[in-house]
């Protein structure tokens, strides 16, 4: 059974966010690499501080985390899935540990340098509506940069290995100290010692790869994840990128999505709409009945709790809002003629709203609501 992130960070359960960022940097500290060298155990550690302060120390993964546990976050912990890797938590919370190890809180094993990363890699998937209401699994076939084999690095010779070059600079305030990315090794700390024929100046090859790609359900048109260690490899001893996945949404040709909520038009017959009716209409975990009571007028709206889209932020599910639309035959034959220029002075047939019927704006301000 996965540990409780309050029992990793040793804090109760009605901490506040100040006591949480509090034990996890004590924790971190701890537990940090360059003072645990070769230690797993003291790693294993601190990746489950990090993993219990990113859920922990965000409002809103807290507060589903306390509602459903691990599993809303299916098994990943806050991490999405993508596995975690040291520079990742670096990067994410570094700073909240200011100077506490010399050279700033970047680097793994490093004294506090930070190793180079590779390029990220951007694609795009189509998402259909049912895909995005479940949830899927895509397999993409992503062309990534990889080191060549046989390629080998050696110390940068300009940086000594520390990815940054320092400039001192004489001015009417005295001596200032600037430092920059090493222009030679790029950052990595590395350059080549022996690059293969089929390689770039990096020593890197390209190749196709197909990735899993896990996309939970609720997620919108114009939403990006992050696949991490999936992009372009890095020079020397860096990390990879990561693949950034675009999320396209494909319209529906019946429902329509506005956020959580979905719109469904249900077209009906003057006799339906007269003596009433049971239509069958489409949702998007299956068909359901639905029945009209007689008398019903066009533009009327009907809610249907929680037939809508799961949220990808929040609890429960939006709606599925069925609009009512009355068909008004475009031609008639002459006894239908004859018919309804009878009904013209009926008092059934005379439009007469009571104060139950709302107005077009009035209907339009309760399906916002």
């Amino acid at each position: 059974m996965k540990e409780d992130f309050y029992d990793i960070l040793g804090v109760s359960k009605s901490a506040s966010e100040s006591e949480i960022k509090k034990a996890y940097r004590k924790k971190a500290i701890k537990y940090h690499p360059d003072k645990n060298p070769g230690d797993p155990k003291a790693e294993e550690n601190f990746k489950k501080a990090a993993e219990a302060y990113e859920v922990l120390g965000n409002k809103d993964k807290r507060s589903k985390y306390d509602q459903f546990g691990h599993s809303a976050f299916d098994g990943s912990g806050g991490f999405g899935g993508g596995g975690m890797n040291m520079d990742d938590i670096f990067s994410q919370f570094g700073d909240i540990f200011g100077s506490a190890f010399g050279g700033g809180f970047g680097g793994f094993g490093g004294g506090g340098a930070r190793r180079a990363k590779g390029s990220n890699l951007r694609i795009r998937v189509n998402l259909d509506l049912i895909e995005i209401v479940n949830g899927v699994e895509k397999k993409i076939k992503v062309k990534r940069k990889i080191k060549a084999e046989g390629v080998t690095y050696k110390t940068c010779t300009t940086c000594k290995g520390s990815g940054q070059v320092t400039r001192v600079t004489n001015t009417i305030l005295g001596r200032m100290q600037s430092s920059s990315t090493c222009p030679t090794c790029g950052g990595s700390g590395q350059m080549i010692s022996n690059r293969p024929s089929n390689s770039d100046a990096n020593g890197l090859i390209s190749k196709e790869e197909t990735v899993l790609v896990k996309i939970p359900s609720g997620v919108e048109d114009g939403m990006q994840l992050k696949v991490s260690g999936k992009g372009n490899d890095s020079a020397g001893n860096g990390i990879p990128g990561d693949l950034i996945v675009l999320i396209s949404e494909m319209e529906h040709p019946t429902l329509k999505r506005e956020g959580n909520n979905l719109h469904f038009d249900l077209y009906i017959s003057i006799s339906e709409a007269v003596l009433g009716v049971s239509k069958e209409i489409e949702t998007v975990t299956g068909n359901v009945r639905i029945k009209l009571e007689a008398g019903i007028q066009s533009g009327k709206i009907l809610r249907l709790r929680g037939k809508g889209l799961s949220s990808i932020n929040t609890y429960g599910s939006g709606d599925l809002l069925v609009h009512i639309n009355v068909w008004t035959p475009k031609t008639l034959n002459k006894d239908q003629r004859i018919f309804f220029e009878q009904m013209k002075e009926n008092d059934n047939f005379i439009p007469s709203p009571d104060k139950s019927e709302k107005s077009f704006f009035e209907k339009v301000k309760d399906m916002f609501s």
